[in-house]
């Protein structure tokens, strides 16, 4: 029985694309190497892959594009985007078309490795989650990545906002360092990371906003608490 990791590793770049599939399957993984988006997203719907690493830029359809169009249907499966792109509007534009990491060329490949398994472990840590988390007027269900204020219909949330209000959940009414739930979910607390965290806690602020006793604070220097 085969019970390696499938990855799903859309790169144009056909030496690169090599290098990085040779790497991972020397480590255990099942990959895949597709070489555009079109190509990319077939092989998605027919195998179902445990992640996907995703170029920003490739032919027929690009990495955002592909992104957008799985999370139509697919809000769990983990992504990781490979890009040159450094600014931080590019990198907010990867995380809200449905990106979980973001990994900017040159990379390590035992950075890219790291990355790779603190998402599947978060996804299965999240999985173990069968209940609804009550938050006030809120439940909040991170298996099925929904949350639902009172007698309202449910909100989809996305996978980075699902791990981040499970991680403050976790710890309510503590501190969480910025550092620390950077490494945890982000996988390191570079510039491009803290950028997009606090867009994340942005989004999260909104859908808690209905109800007042909810509040998630900034500890200037330290962090975020989640309080109510």
């Amino acid at each position: 029985m085969n019970n390696k990791t499938t990855v799903l590793l859309a790169e144009d770049e056909t030496s690169l694309g090599q290098i990085i599939k040779e790497s991972l399957e020397t480590r255990d993984f099942e990959v895949q190497l597709c070489h555009n988006g079109q190509e990319a997203y077939q092989w998605y719907r027919d195998k179902h892959p445990a992640i996907l690493v995703l170029d920003v830029m490739m032919p027929k359809k690009d990495g955002f594009a592909l992104a957008q169009q799985i999370r139509e249907t697919d809000t769990e499966t983990p992504i990781i985007f490979l890009t040159a792109k450094s600014q931080s509007h590019d990198v907010v534009t990867g995380f809200n078309s449905g990106g979980n990491d973001y990994l900017k060329k040159p990379f390590s490949i035992e950075e890219l490795i790291v990355r790779i398994k603190n998402l599947l472990n978060n996804r299965q840590n999240t999985s173990e989650e069968k209940k609804d988390i009550v938050l006030g007027n809120y439940k909040f269900n991170p298996n099925k990545q929904t949350l639902k204020y009172k007698e309202d219909n449910k909100e989809n949330l996305t996978s980075r906002e699902n791990l981040l209000l499970l991680h403050l959940t976790q710890h309510k009414n503590k501190v969480v360092e910025r550092s620390s739930v950077l490494k945890q979910l982000w996988g390191n607390n570079d510039f491009y990371s803290a950028r997009s965290m606090d867009v994340f806690i942005s989004k999260l602020r909104k859908r808690l906003s209905k109800d007042k006793s909810i509040e998630i604070l900034n500890i200037r220097g330290v962090g975020y608490k989640l309080i109510e």
